[in-house]
């Protein structure tokens, strides 16, 4: 029977650098331009990073973000999803002071602490663009991405208790469900539960069909029918996972900041590109895509925490 998939889009993110794609969006208004036409493409959450538009750092300043979100805001009525992971550089404070201050309907949230590699992309270019490049990519041999549990509660209480955004609970591996379900028993977040399943970022779970297996039958024993589950696969896997999740009742999540690619080979001119690309294939599976107020009412937005 024909559903509403909801599509999210994951704009720029803080992994890809410059050096890696003309296509990456850098300054405020290429983000926003490439979200308003990923949206119109059929996404219906737009995941949204910042960077520094002289040079493509990735930034946490809350003055691009508003500008971002401002610039989209007036064109389209997509659900904006702000990062509070920005880079594992980033300061948690640093990472939340967007979201303080904008309050908006809903956030990403990783839901622990792990190894975020991003080191072995740094052998693949030579002719950097930025200075910044590779020492950033390096940089992730040795440090880790944090989230302990305090983090988390922070984020939980300052935009989720008192802010009334719903989250993108991101869970890198079948630990981070654990996670999950121990806060919503606690009553910190409430169903239904919106799940990313990340694949193939080095740290944490492979993208494998057999682990998307799995993360699935563990989030059901562990959450029953309090949630809804997205698919997320890093490079040359986002597709194939996606529409595996989408075959398995799932939503799927697409964008540059988890592949550059729209075939092998082939780098994706635009988000909207790979929007288009999952949108065939959710409709040639039978089924519809979700319009943002869908996924508004589907995951609870606009109805807190």
């Amino acid at each position: 029977m024909s559903r509403p998939v909801i599509i999210t889009c994951a704009v720029t993110g803080s992994i890809h650098t410059p050096t890696m794609s003309p296509y990456l969006p850098l300054t405020p208004q290429a983000i926003a331009d490439q979200a308003v036409e990923a949206a119109q493409a059929g996404a219906a959450i737009l995941h949204l990073h910042a960077r520094d538009p002289a040079t493509g750092l990735p930034s946490s300043d809350p003055a691009l973000f508003e500008e971002i979100v401002g610039r989209i805001g007036a064109r389209c009525d997509a659900v904006l999803n702000l990062s509070t992971g920005g880079s594992s550089r980033m300061t948690l404070d640093e990472r939340l002071a967007a979201a303080r201050r904008l309050r908006p309907q809903m956030c990403s949230l990783n839901m622990g602490s792990m190894n975020f590699g991003l080191f072995p992309l740094a052998g693949r270019y030579t002719d950097w663009k930025h200075d910044w490049e590779p020492g950033f990519l390096e940089a992730t041999r040795s440090v880790i991405f944090r989230n302990s549990f305090e983090d988390i509660e922070t984020i939980l209480g300052d935009l989720g208790g008192a802010g009334g955004a719903r989250f993108e609970l991101e869970c890198y591996d079948v630990g981070h469900l654990q996670t999950v379900a121990f806060y919503l028993e606690k009553g910190l977040i409430k169903a239904p539960v919106f799940v990313q399943f990340v694949f193939g970022v080095l740290g944490g779970i492979d993208a494998a069909p057999e682990q998307l297996m799995h993360m699935k039958a563990t989030a059901d024993r562990l959450l029953g029918t309090n949630y809804r589950f997205s698919v997320l696969a890093a490079g040359r896997h986002q597709m194939p996972l996606g529409t595996m999740g989408v075959i398995l009742g799932g939503h799927v999540r697409v964008g540059l900041e988890d592949n550059l690619s729209i075939a092998r080979g082939r780098l994706a001119t635009s988000n909207a590109e790979q929007v288009a690309k999952i949108r065939r294939i959710v409709e040639e599976l039978g089924h519809r895509i979700a319009t943002p107020d869908e996924a508004r009412a589907e995951l609870g937005i606009g109805t807190g925490g």
